[in-house]
């Protein structure tokens, strides 16, 4: 009987690894995302400007061109003929390559009738009653040379300037009677829209059916500020905005719209939910994984505001180096595990508690490498001179400690039940976790390193 016991021990242990790898491989293969995996959400960035007045709501609306235009390409009909342009564009071969220019003429002949797409795919609810909007102004502008858009004022400001002080230098646009060669891609367009006064003190419901099918377009970062009564509201919401947000005049529901995506931000990171993964595995007791994790929180604290406001280096460099220093973290949090484990297994209660402080330690340094990978997701979002600040970054560092917890909540149980259980399949399977989490961030180091030589050299 010891020996079928110990026979089907080894057999649970053998499939425990065959599982193991095949997770490694299917994490390898879904998993080999750039060096700039935190930044994804600043390519598409949507700003919404709500201001309630006596003569009615304004939206200041600023986006990327391609959300209006990109999913009204014609499709080819027959070989070597090109598509049918979408609307204001015009298309072109660029070394073999389909490429969409801005049509500057049917631009400058009816703007209201680009800014018209906007309005009719944009939702505003008050009460059952959907408003319709009313095209005031339209501007497009070369990403790079827009005018700032954090505050309502500098939204305001960007629609009273003329021609003549956009070619003044505050901004690069193009002049009526040019045609240049711009991108669709590399456009962004601001809209102002007018509607029907929403009552004053009731809320409305917020949404688009746009949907240009582009990459990452899941990763849309939508913010709303409502402008009432002499108060802001900052709201902030993920993706194509197809389900309505609610927008009150509600510190708590704003707040929460932050605290929302902070959790998806640790959730949908694969990196960040690696790293709890290893500090969960290595941890002997409840206490000591919380203060790993509280290590943990007070480095990305640090880190995440120095970030945000700018305190860190700002070349192309630093991103990537960044990355790779998350990847290595990893790597260095599963060795971390793997070496506790064997000294608890060896060592004095003593030379345990040293160890556990010095981790402590570490994981704290490891949070000031992940804070920075917060900040920059932020920063591109909230500007530094945007309304009600401290409140949205508290919010989303609020949001990333709840989605830490989740990851807690989720797997310590787990193991606590299967380490009662059988001690061994909790220490085979804890190692087969370090050793994949190793793997997949090894080969996350080398691509990232990659683009950070790359980066330097060019």
């Amino acid at each position: 009987m010891p020996h079928q016991a110990n026979k089907s021990g080894s057999s649970a242990v053998a499939q425990l690894r065959q599982w193991m790898l095949i997770l490694l491989g299917f994490a390898l293969i879904t998993s080999s995302t750039p060096a700039s995996a935190h930044f994804l959400l600043n390519l598409n960035v949507r700003i919404f400007h709500v201001e309630h007045s006596a003569d009615g709501t304004t939206i200041y609306l600023r986006l990327p061109l391609p959300y209006l235009l990109a999913d009204k390409v014609g499709t080819n009909e027959a070989s070597g003929v090109l598509p049918a342009p979408a609307p204001y564009s015009h298309n072109a071969l660029e070394e073999g390559r389909l490429v969409h220019f801005v049509d500057f003429r049917q631009f400058y002949a009816d703007p209201q009738g680009l800014g018209a797409i906007a309005e009719s795919a944009l939702q505003l609810e008050s009460g059952d009653q959907r408003l319709n909007g009313l095209v005031t102004d339209v501007r497009l502008y070369a990403v790079g040379s827009e005018p700032d858009f954090a505050t309502l004022q500098e939204a305001q400001v960007a629609f009273s300037l003329d021609e003549q002080q956009l070619r003044g230098g505050y901004v690069q646009t193009v002049s009526q009677t040019s045609n240049p060669q711009q991108y669709v891609g590399d456009t962004v367009i601001d809209i102002r829209l007018h509607y029907l006064r929403i009552a004053r003190g009731e809320s409305y419901r917020l949404a688009s059916f746009l949907n240009p099918n582009l990459p990452d377009q899941e990763k849309t970062a939508n913010l709303i500020l409502d402008y009432r009564d002499g108060k802001t509201q900052v709201f902030r919401s993920s993706g194509l905005l197809n389900e309505p947000i609610q927008i009150s005049h509600s510190t708590s529901s704003a707040m929460a719209t932050f605290i929302h995506e902070g959790v998806v931000h640790i959730l949908a990171g694969l990196d960040h939910v690696l790293f709890v993964l290893c500090l969960i595995i290595g941890a002997a007791s409840l206490s000591a994984l919380m203060w790993r994790v509280t290590g943990f929180t007070v480095g990305h604290s640090v880190t995440l505001s120095a970030g945000f406001f700018g305190l860190v280096p700002s070349g192309a460099w630093f991103v990537p180096l960044v990355e790779t220093g998350i990847a290595l973290s990893i790597i260095y949090a599963a060795w971390m595990a793997i070496s506790t484990r064997r000294k608890r297994n060896s060592s004095a209660s003593g030379s345990l508690q040293r160890s556990e402080r010095w981790i402590v330690v570490g994981t704290c340094g490891l949070g000031l490498l992940h804070g920075l990978g917060f900040s920059f997701v932020l920063h591109e979002i909230l500007k530094v001179d945007a309304p009600n600040i401290w409140q949205s970054l508290l919010a989303f560092n609020v949001g990333v400690e709840l989605g830490q917890a989740l990851i807690i909540l989720a797997i310590w149980p787990l193991l606590l039940l299967i380490r009662n259980r059988r001690e061994s399949l909790e220490h085979s399977l804890c190692t087969g976790i370090a050793f994949s989490c190793s793997a997949i961030a090894l080969f996350w180091t080398l691509d990232r390193s990659y683009q950070f030589v790359t980066a330097l050299t060019t």
